[in-house]
């Protein structure tokens, strides 16, 4: 089936129920937004539970050279994870930006081709 411009303008047929129009959800982008921000809140505590975690541990430990480093990997790891957060937060809101670029963009499509759309038998082509 050979398509023209005009077809994806209007509600033709198409052959298929529906018709083939040109379509956007923002669903998948808006769940996945969702996902970003559901990981960045789990990451919240991490900081928290690490100093509870590491509560009273170096207590007795002097002279243990391993155990005195053990101090600047926390702080490597909760560095990591707070940038972990962070990023999560800038991905939900950059995936909720494509979401509605995408829902902009395809009605300015659709309306570019209102000009050229005729009616054939009451069905805009």
């Amino acid at each position: 089936m050979q398509k023209r411009l005009s077809d994806l303008a209007g509600g033709g047929g198409g052959g298929r129920a529906g018709g083939d129009q040109l379509r956007h959800s923002d669903g998948a982008w808006l769940k996945a937004a969702g996902g970003a921000e559901g990981m960045g809140v789990h990451l919240g505590p991490v900081r928290a539970e690490l100093a509870t975690a590491h509560e009273g541990l170096l207590t007795g430990t002097v002279g243990l050279s391993a155990l005195a480093e053990l101090g600047s990997v926390r702080e490597s790891w909760e560095r990591r994870f707070e940038t972990a957060r962070r990023e999560c937060g800038s991905l939900a809101g950059n995936l909720r930006a494509v979401a509605r670029a995408q829902a902009e963009t395809n009605e300015t499509v659709k309306s570019s081709f209102a000009p050229v759309a005729r009616r054939t038998r009451g069905v805009e082509r």
